[in-house]
């Protein structure tokens, strides 16, 4: 039997948001390797082996799914959202370029998954229907200096921005410098929402001026999108305000 490698993205949470291909695959492979977390949300079964580890390993985790996928077994590496944002299959690429040369045989699939930032904006409404882009606020893999210079000139584009790993517990005061510069860069009307945990029951969703906006808004499971300068807030009586992007710029 030939090894096989696929790298599924298993959407921001609610499991009917899995595309059928990630379905199908994971109903097949004999091995499932992840983020403890992630690894916990595919179903036991029958055949399945789970391969669960710790969030700081990502290269120790790659080689391992390759090497059993080199022994001729059929396995999936999980993310969450889509495995090509800020996830596995970079990982895995890096792995293959540094490892030996039976990993650039396998077959390797990747299987887009819907992004967290996908997700909350169209919770919100279409905060990204305009030019965006997306910034991993993490400093774990990249200096401070280079996200202050991304962010500044994103701001200066009139990107409508997502950002990732906003507030973590052992860097909390990361966030807060990033809200600092966005409050002195952009007016302080312009619209941000902190979408936590969507598509799970613990989905919370908050849309304020940046004016209002504080650090604490933020966690690890929240994705945080700040609109351009044409980002508006539909009030509807009874519901849940809408909040867009227009989809042209005035000239």
């Amino acid at each position: 039997m030939s090894g096989r490698l696929d790298i599924a993205g298993l959407g921001p949470g609610d499991p009917r948001l899995w595309t059928a291909e990630v379905t199908e695959v994971l109903a097949h492979a004999t091995e499932v390797v992840g983020y403890i977390p992630y690894v916990a949300r595919v179903p036991d079964r029958a055949g399945l082996t789970k391969h669960a580890s710790d969030n700081r390993v990502e290269l120790d985790r790659a080689t391992h799914a390759l090497q059993m996928a080199a022994e001729g077994r059929w396995v999936v590496v999980v993310s969450s959202g889509d495995p090509g944002v800020f996830a596995m299959a970079a990982a895995v690429f890096e792995a293959v370029e540094a490892g030996p040369a039976a990993f650039r045989d396998l077959e390797i699939n990747v299987l887009p998954g819907i992004t967290a930032m996908l997700a909350a904006s169209a919770s919100a409404g279409a905060i990204l229907g305009h030019d965006f882009c997306a910034i991993n606020l993490s400093d774990n893999l990249k200096p401070w200096a280079l996200i202050e210079k991304r962010l500044r000139l994103a701001i200066e584009a009139d990107f409508a921005c997502a950002f990732y790993n906003p507030r973590s517990k052992a860097r909390p005061e990361g966030f807060g410098r990033a809200l600092d510069l966005m409050q002195a860069l952009c007016e302080p009307t312009r619209l941000i929402t902190f979408a936590r945990a969507v598509s799970t029951p613990d989905e919370a969703l908050t849309t304020v001026t940046l004016g209002e906006a504080t650090p604490e808004m933020a966690d690890m499971r929240t994705v945080v999108l700040l609109g351009s300068s044409l980002t508006r807030r539909v009030v509807r009586n009874g519901k849940a305000p809408l909040v867009y992007t227009p989809r042209s710029v005035p000239e």
